[in-house]
């Protein structure tokens, strides 16, 4: 019983310590990070394969590390396969302004000054 609650209390605390330091590296560098950033960067790192529940500190640093990588692969990836669908849309750059405006009206004098504007 006591084995058990050791294990899953060390699992725990090996699932917190990554994002708890990846939050801290990246909240000195951009301010404060919430708490639904580091969420969002931990799901990140796991759609690349990263699992924090296995990790030892043997190892830590660099799958961290690697994870990292392969995210910053796949979101270059995600930004150059968004670019490619833009520029494969057929919309294009919008038309350039070419517009040319007539000259005012010309106002005869005949009407009462009222009714010039018209």
């Amino acid at each position: 019983m006591k084995n058990a609650i050791l294990r899953a209390a060390l699992v725990s605390m090996m699932a917190i310590v990554p994002a708890v330091s990846f939050a801290q590296s990246t909240g000195t560098q951009n301010g404060p990070v919430t708490r639904a950033q580091v969420l969002q960067e931990l799901a990140d790192l796991e759609s690349v394969g990263y699992n924090p529940a296995s990790a030892n500190d043997v190892t830590y640093p660099e799958d961290v590390q690697r994870a990292m990588r392969r995210l910053t692969e796949k979101r270059a990836n995600e930004a150059r396969l968004a670019q490619a669908q833009v520029a494969q849309s057929g919309y294009g750059a919008p038309p350039a302004q070419n517009g040319e405006a007539g000259a005012p009206a010309a106002v005869s004098g005949s009407e009462p000054p009222a009714y010039r504007h018209h």
